[in-house]
C-alpha cells in the first residue's frame, strides 16, 4: 500500500487516464476527493462496491440454479423421449 500526504489542490495520478484531486480537509479527519476517470472504469465507494458485488454474487446463484432446473428437466425429458422410442 501506498501512503500519501497531500495538500488541498495537490493530484495523485495513477496511470495516464485517472486524477484524484485533494480537494479540501475539514477537522483533520474528513477528507473531500475529486475522482477523474473514464466513464468504462467504475468508481464506487467500498461499501457501494461491497453491495454491487453481494447482488452480482446473488444473481449469479440464482441464474445457475434456474439453469439447473431446466438442465434437469430436460435431460429428464430426454430420458422420457427415448424410453418411449
Amino acid at each position: 500500500m501506498l501512503v500519501l500526504r497531500r495538500k488541498v489542490g495537490e493530484v495523485i495520478r495513477i496511470n495516464d487516464n485517472i486524477r484524484i484531486i485533494i480537494q479540501d480537509v475539514q477537522n483533520e479527519h474528513i477528507v473531500r476527493i475529486g475522482i477523474e476517470a473514464p466513464l468504462d472504469i467504475p468508481v464506487h465507494r467500498m461499501e457501494i462496491y461491497e453491495l454491487i458485488q453481494q447482488e452480482n454474487r446473488a444473481a449469479a446463484g440464482a441464474n445457475a440454479l434456474q439453469w439447473l432446473k431446466r438442465a434437469t428437466k430436460s435431460s429428464s425429458t430426454d430420458e422420457e423421449n427415448s424410453k418411449n422410442e
